[in-house]
């Protein structure tokens, strides 16, 4: 897997996700999940116009970044349309 960390932090990662109990993995992944929601609600907050699709899109940017998000979806959106923000 490509990593923007160096191969001796991910190492290190890794090796303290072997550790976790599975509730501890389960409640990582549950925090995980609501902070995912919690940031689509924002987004449809910022975009009340927009599409699920363009919701969906608009928040993978945000998780992404803008480099990974344009190799991974190209100009699927403009930074600011067709749904703009409100006023």
């Amino acid at each position: 897997m490509a990593c923007r960390y160096s191969p001796e932090a991910w190492k290190v990662f890794l090796e303290i996700q072997r550790r976790l109990s599975p509730a501890e993995k389960l409640r990582r992944a549950l925090d995980l999940s609501a902070l995912v929601r919690g940031a689509t609600e924002a987004v449809r907050g910022l975009y009340p116009l927009a599409s699920e699709h363009e919701i969906f899109l608009r928040t993978a940017r945000l998780a992404l970044g803008e480099e990974l998000f344009q190799q991974a979806y190209g100009n699927a959106i403009p930074p600011d349309g067709p749904a703009f923000r409100r006023p």
